[in-house]
Parts: C-alpha cells; sequence; structure tokens
C-alpha cells in the first residue's frame, strides 16, 4: 500500500506545469511528507528508502537547473544593458533578434501605421528628410525610430467615457534621437474639434464622447487661463526638423483619411507654441540666470541678517536689516496676539472665502487634464450641490468689503483722535505692503519656473504666461493690468490685486465725504452703489454674460464676462461701498444697543441672504441646464450684496459683543494666522495648480474627493505662501513701519500739540 502512495507523491510533484526551481520544491515538500509516514510506520520497506534517495537525487539536479536558468536570466539582462551602450554593434553582432522584431513591427505598423511626414505635400525639404529617415530606421527596428514611434499617441479604449484626450510619451519623445544625423524628437500637442453632427444619433455619441460639453470652447480661444474642453488634444513625436506647419499637414492628412468619408466636421491645430524639442539650446538664457541668482542672492542675504539678528549683541541694531531676518519675521507669523484695532470676525470671515475660492480655482483647473471617464466627471459635476466650485466670483466680493471696512476703520478712528492723516503715506505703506511680493511672484513665474520642468501641456500653461508677463509685467505693478482684458494680461488670477488697489486709491475721498459731510456722503454713496447694481445688471442681461459658472459655459463668455464686467472697478463698486459703510459703523456703534427680537431678525436676514446668494444659483450648475441672461443679470446684480451682507451682519454683531456662534467661530483667535499668509496664498496657488497641469503626463482616473482636495498640492501651496511671506511680505512691512515709526517721531518733537483734524 505505500508503494502507489509514494509513486503518487513523486510523479504529482514532477508532472507539475511550473518551472524546475517549483518543482524542485514540490519535491521537498513531498519527501517530508514521505519522511513523517515512514515515522509513523512499524514496518519500514526498503522500496521506500531507495525512492526517497532517487528523490533527493532528483532534487539536486532539479536545483542545479534552476540555478542555470537563474543565471541565463542574469546573463541576458547583462547582454541587454551592454547592447544599450552601443546599439549599432549589437544589432549587427546579434542574429536572433530580426525574426522576432519582424513579426511584432508587422502586427504593430499593420494596426498602427507610424506617422510619416516623408510623403505630405507642402511639407518642408528637411522635414521630409527627416521622417523619411525614420520611416527607414523604424522599419530596420532602430531603437531610436521605435521610441518616436512608440511616443505619438495610439487610438485608445473607453472613447465613449470620455477617454478622447491622448497625450502619448513627452519623455520617450524627449529621449528618442539620433544625434549623429542631428535627428531629434520634438513633441507637439495638436487640437482638433469635431462639431456637432446633424444626426441626432451621431450627436448623442458625439455628446459622449465630449463629456456633455460641460464647458464649451472653440479652437481660436485662448486656453492658457481657462481650459480649451471642447478641443481633443493628441500627441505626436516627430523629428526636430519638422515646423509646426508641417506636422499640421501630416496631421489633417491623417484625419482627413479617417473623417474625410464621412459627414463629420472638423477643425485642427497644431501651434508652434505647444512643440517641444530635445534637441540641446546653445544660446545662454540671461533671464533664468538672472533670476535664479536673485533669488539665491536673496535667500542669502536673508539668512545673513537672520544671523546678525540671533548673535548681534549691539543694542542699536540696523532695523532695516534685521527687517529681512526669519527668526524675526517667523516669531511675528506665529503670534496670535490682537491688535488694537483688530476686528476679531474678519479672520475666519476671510479665512472661510479664501478656502472657498481655492478650491474653485482648483476645479477649474482640474479640468485641463486628460481622464479616461471625463463623461463621468461631467455628470459629477452636473449637480446642483457643485455650487461651491461654480461661484468663485462671490467668493472675491468679501475681500473687497473687507478692504473697505479695515480701511475705513483705520482712517475714521484716527479722524476721532484728530490725528492728521496723510493720502501720500495711506498710498505709501499700501504699496509697501503689496509690490515687493507680487514683484518677486512676476519674476519667477516670467524667468524661473518656465525652464525648471516640461510637459505636454507645459507651454500652454505655463510659458504662455511667461511670454505675456514679459510684454506687460509694468501693467501689473502699476495696477491697470485689470483694463487691458483677460487674454493678453500677465499673471490673470492678480487682477483682483488691480482692482482692490484702485478701489483703495479712491477710498480715502469716498471715506473723507461720509465723514464731513455725512448726510451728503450717504446719498452720494448709495447712489453709486445703486448704479454699480443697476450696470451690472444691464450689461449681464445685454451681452449675455455669467458671473456664475453654470454648465454649458463657454470660454467666449467668460472671458466676455471677465472684460466687460467682473474685473472693473465700477461694477465692483457696490460690496466695496458696503464695506465703508460697515466701517463707518463700527467706528460709531458705541452706543448701539440691539435688542433680542432686533438680533433675532438680523441673524433670519442674515441666514436667508446666505441661502439666497450661495445655495439659490444651484441650479444653473444641472447637467440640464439652458442659460438665460435674466438668470445671470440677477445673480450678478444681487448675490455680492446678499453675500457679503451675510458676513457684514456678523462682524457687526460680533464687534458690538452679541457673538453668535457663527461670530464665535468666526473669531477663533488662530485665524489670525491665516490672515498673515491669505495674500501670499492667493499669490502661488495658480502658477502650483498649472505646475502641475504643465507636468501631467498621462489621463488618470478622476476621483471627486482625491482630485479636488489634493493634501501634498495643498501642502506646497502653504509651504510656498509662508516662504513668500517670511522673505517678501513681512520684510517689508516691518521696513515700513520701521519708516513711519521714525518720521512719527519726528513729527512728535517738532509738534508735542496734538494734530487738528485735517486731510492732506
Amino acid at each position: 500500500m505505500r508503494v502507489p502512495l509514494i509513486c503518487a507523491l513523486l510523479v504529482s510533484a514532477v508532472c507539475a506545469k511550473t518551472d524546475s526551481l517549483t518543482t524542485a520544491r514540490l519535491i521537498s515538500e513531498k519527501i517530508n511528507v514521505l519522511g513523517m509516514l515512514n515515522k509513523t510506520s512499524t514496518n519500514e520497506s526498503a522500496f521506500s528508502y531507495f525512492i526517497a534517495a532517487a528523490a533527493n537525487e532528483t532534487l539536486g539536479k532539479l536545483q542545479i537547473i534552476a540555478d542555470l536558468e537563474q543565471q541565463l536570466e542574469i546573463d541576458n539582462q547583462m547582454k541587454g544593458k551592454l547592447c544599450m551602450r552601443n546599439l549599432t554593434d549589437c544589432m549587427a553582432n546579434d542574429p536572433d533578434y530580426e525574426m522576432t522584431m519582424r513579426q511584432l513591427t508587422k502586427l504593430l505598423l499593420g494596426a498602427s501605421p507610424p506617422f510619416d511626414l516623408s510623403t505630405v505635400e507642402g511639407v518642408s525639404e528637411d522635414c521630409q528628410k527627416a521622417s523619411h529617415r525614420f520611416v527607414t530606421d523604424l522599419r530596420n527596428y532602430q531603437l531610436w525610430a521605435l521610441g518616436m514611434y512608440d511616443a505619438t499617441a495610439k487610438l485608445p479604449s473607453g472613447l465613449l467615457s470620455g477617454n478622447v484626450n491622448q497625450l502619448g510619451d513627452f519623455d520617450l519623445c524627449m529621449w528618442s534621437k539620433l544625434s549623429e544625423e542631428q535627428i531629434y524628437g520634438q513633441y507637439c500637442l495638436a487640437a482638433i474639434q469635431v462639431e456637432t453632427p446633424h444626426s441626432p444619433y451621431l450627436s448623442a455619441v458625439h455628446n459622449r464622447l465630449y463629456a456633455h460639453q460641460s464647458f464649451k470652447s472653440k479652437l481660436g480661444d485662448p486656453g492658457h487661463r481657462v481650459p480649451r474642453f471642447s478641443s481633443i488634444n493628441w500627441g505626436m513625436c516627430t523629428p526636430s526638423q519638422c515646423t509646426a506647419k508641417d506636422v499640421e499637414l501630416g496631421f489633417r492628412k491623417t484625419v482627413d483619411a479617417i473623417l474625410g468619408p464621412t459627414d463629420l466636421e472638423y477643425k485642427m491645430e497644431v501651434d508652434a507654441h505647444m512643440c517641444t524639442s530635445s534637441r540641446p539650446k546653445t544660446e545662454l538664457n540671461y533671464g533664468f540666470i538672472f533670476g535664479s541668482v536673485f533669488f539665491l542672492g536673496y535667500l542669502i542675504f536673508a539668512f545673513i541678517a537672520t544671523a546678525y539678528d540671533h548673535y548681534s549683541t549691539c543694542p542699536d541694531k540696523n532695523e532695516i536689516f534685521v527687517a529681512f531676518s526669519l527668526k524675526k519675521n517667523i516669531l511675528s507669523m506665529i503670534s496670535i496676539e490682537r491688535q488694537g484695532n483688530d476686528l476679531e470676525a474678519v479672520h475666519g470671515i476671510r479665512f472661510i472665502n479664501a478656502i472657498m475660492l481655492l478650491l474653485s480655482h482648483k476645479s477649474m483647473a482640474l479640468l485641463f487634464l486628460p481622464y479616461v471617464n471625463r463623461t463621468e466627471m461631467s455628470e459629477t459635476i452636473g449637480q446642483p450641490w457643485t455650487v461651491i466650485g461654480r461661484a468663485a466670483s462671490l467668493y472675491t466680493d468679501p475681500f473687497l468689503m473687507l478692504s473697505a471696512t479695515l480701511t475705513t476703520y483705520s482712517i475714521v478712528g484716527r479722524l476721532q483722535r484728530n490725528v492728521k492723516i496723510s493720502i501720500i503715506e495711506e498710498y505709501a505703506a499700501r504699496l509697501f505692503r503689496i509690490v515687493p511680493t507680487l514683484g518677486a511672484l512676476i519674476l519667477f513665474c516670467t524667468f524661473v519656473l518656465p525652464y525648471i520642468a516640461a510637459g505636454p501641456m507645459w507651454n500652454l500653461v505655463v510659458t504662455h504666461h511667461s511670454d505675456i508677463c514679459k510684454q506687460y509685467w509694468w501693467r501689473n505693478l502699476m495696477f491697470i493690468h485689470n483694463y487691458f482684458g483677460f487674454k493678453n494680461m500677465c499673471l490673470t488670477h492678480t487682477h483682483h490685486v488691480g482692482i482692490d488697489t484702485q478701489l483703495f486709491f479712491l477710498s480715502p475721498f469716498l471715506i473723507m465725504l461720509l465723514w464731513k459731510w455725512p448726510k451728503r456722503g450717504i446719498f452720494t454713496l448709495i447712489t453709486i452703489a445703486t448704479l454699480s447694481t443697476i450696470g451690472r445688471y444691464y450689461i449681464t442681461n445685454s451681452m449675455k454674460l455669467s458671473n456664475y459658472i453654470h454648465f454649458g459655459t463657454s470660454i467666449e463668455q467668460l472671458f466676455n464676462t471677465a472684460d466687460y464686467m467682473y474685473i472693473l472697478p465700477p461694477h465692483r463698486l457696490t460690496v466695496y461701498i458696503m464695506g465703508i459703510f460697515l466701517g463707518y459703523l463700527l467706528r460709531n456703534s458705541k452706543h448701539i444697543i440691539l435688542k433680542p427680537a432686533q438680533i433675532h431678525i438680523g441673524n433670519i436676514l442674515a441666514l436667508v441672504s446666505f441661502v439666497a446668494s450661495f445655495i439659490g444659483p444651484a441650479f444653473m450648475g444641472s447637467i440640464d441646464y439652458i442659460y438665460q441672461p435674466v438668470h445671470a443679470a440677477w445673480y450678478a446684480a444681487f448675490a455680492p450684496i446678499l453675500w457679503c451682507f451675510t458676513f457684514a451682519w456678523i462682524i457687526f454683531t460680533s464687534h458690538l459683543g452679541y457673538q453668535s456662534r457663527m461670530g464665535r467661530i468666526f473669531s477663533f483667535p488662530y485665524f489670525r494666522l491665516w490672515t498673515k499668509i491669505s495674500y501670499t496664498v492667493y499669490l502661488t496657488q495658480f502658477p502650483i495648480f498649472f505646475f502641475n497641469v504643465g507636468t501631467t503626463r498621462h489621463s488618470e482616473q478622476y476621483q471627486f474627493i482625491q482630485k479636488n482636495l489634493n493634501i501634498l498640492e495643498m501642502a506646497w501651496i502653504f509651504g510656498v505662501s509662508i516662504l513668500m511671506t517670511l522673505l517678501f511680505e513681512s520684510p517689508f512691512i516691518n521696513i515700513k513701519n520701521s519708516i513711519f515709526k521714525r518720521k512719527d517721531k519726528t513729527k512728535a518733537m517738532k509738534s508735542p500739540e496734538p494734530a487738528k483734524k485735517k486731510i492732506s
């Protein structure tokens, strides 16, 4: 009975469909089983010992075979590494590769022919020659040509899921080159737009391909700030001798062969700015060198100032030098000590609106990226609850109101103490705070950022911004860039800085009007605010604009909204004047006592205002929404007023001591930490968003939470913002305080008498 069992165990091990090493391990296990059986038997069979000995001998031989197979695998890998050092000699001395490569390339090239520009009419001679060499070497299985072919995008699966954007392989294209012939890989991102078909069924298919047209665009639209969602992006790798026009001619021929026999109409382009070559650059980039040296030198200077501040025992340290001390600025940044004229609830309100604006801007940046499930993404964001990402314009209005409130609160407070108000000093203090940081950002994004990375969309979202800034940076530093439109604006997200600064320059005159002639001032300001509101309604309705990013909005509509209404101060005056009234009221509220019924009514009005402004327009985000100008007009006219009233009421009641639950939340002391980096967070978010967009290499799966709450990206934004605050914003605030402190001391020495109420 023992013999059949032993044989069955050994046969099951030897006959298993595994490699030699695995077989050896199986036999070892069977021998262990035999050993256990032998120990339990009282009469051991000689035949059992014979089988066991034979099995051990077989095991040893199989182990040798397994070791040889493993060594052979290592040797083959080493041959491949050595072959990479000189592919030409390797191919000449290798007789074994040709049959396999012939069969594989026959299948590949038959299913997806190479992008061959050598036979396209109108293509330049240099391009034809380089392309002919590419095709020839591809048929001869040259690795550089295989890489160039492999880097070009191919038709994918999942088209009906919206997987239409194919970036190819950017890095493989940059690697592919034939140095001795000066042929280098050139990556071009072509754009093609298929028009909506007349056929109802084809239109339905088109709708799924284009992800329900949640965002509409044209090829001629600028795509550096807002994504051309209606375009299909297709990555192609060509020889560097080919121009963008050459590539477009070849791509058009390919598309014509596919769509020509159909009823489908299309437009396409290959922009020269969307082509990136791996050809080495010989000229020096003086802008990058200057920018890098500046920031490196500035950082070294900050460390020296820090060392001076920390180690110097001099009682009278140089205040200007110490202003750049990282130690001093870090201690100031982490302090939550309340300032004398602080309005506590302001910090929390600034925080919540800044975070909502950050998420809204992030949701727009995500639309640049290719997704394998883009149709599902559109269905997700085509829900009314996505209002949080569609109301970006709404979140900037409280910043204007808060700016006016704090300015008025400060100026009126000094006027009440009979302190002379110098408009020049007010302007200088403002510029000291915002100009150095803004200038540093422009310098970095113009001369440094474009050259530290690359990718399929890098030229679109990073380099193009740099080119615009090289021409129009001065508009930003003069704070007039918002009057020249979005298309040619350097760092488009800084339009708010221009609006706020212009309104700030106007504010002393409006405040003095209210201070000297209260009744006339109130009437004048209300009239201006009313005209601004009427203007927003009229311009939105008549020009079919939309401040709210409704489902199916277009780039043209968004840019027109910005150019003719959103970035123009006259249309933003309403909420700014609300801030002036609030600041004036807070300074004259000592004798105001609210009854419980008044507080209750005010809370209800604030809640209704919040719901009406935030949740009310949610229906415009539905996937089935059809744009109506009157909806957008009502939203543009009244949503900012209602939204800002909600926060104004919280600030007002908190200041009077009637703190509600929301008032206590917004007055949380640690929100003051956010205030200290809020300006730099606003400045840095889009450069970081666009850095990630520009370096994206392939399509990904869209998941709402993971994509919108990118923890690593948020950490970069906050980290860079803190660094910019420490290096640029805080030092110049220190310098401003030092200069004005000296000036105040000089005035006090010359004029010990209290200053009379006066404005200059």
